[in-house]
């Protein structure tokens, strides 16, 4: 498996980004996070220890559905529904068509690297009541 490169940027550093790479501004490095939370709590959330322990389960495990899983973990359906589909979101598992309208959970990576700056942003964001 591989190492998905993540990093945390708020919509509007990812705005100006985005907007920035669209002008040939900038060009992303090919070290630069492929995926990027909005925080790191929104980070720390996804990649709990819970969450994490199922990232392992569906790894050792192969589930061929969701509810195979649901067995395995004796988490609900509708919990691992919503859990995978934001996981899925931020490229961490992939959802595979099974048998009927089945969906087999997939791990894609098997770490993850946190790109996160301790010091200041390129732009300095406005404080509450609307100053700099």
């Amino acid at each position: 498996m591989t190492t998905l490169r993540v990093g945390i940027a708020d919509y509007e550093e990812m705005k100006a980004r985005t907007m920035r790479i669209a002008k040939g501004e900038e060009k992303p490095a090919p070290n630069d996070p492929k995926v990027w939370f909005p925080s790191t709590e929104s980070f720390a959330k996804v990649l709990s220890a819970g969450n994490r322990e199922l990232l392992r389960v569906i790894a050792e495990k192969a589930p061929a559905s969701l509810e195979e899983l649901s067995e395995i973990t004796g988490r609900a359906i509708s919990n691992l529904s919503r859990t995978m589909k934001t996981m899925e979101s931020y490229g961490l598992v992939r959802l595979e068509k099974g048998q009927g309208r089945r969906l087999a959970p997939r791990v894609i990576h098997d770490r993850v690297e946190l790109a996160l700056p301790l010091i200041g942003r390129a732009t300095p964001k406005k404080a509450m009541g609307g100053r700099a």
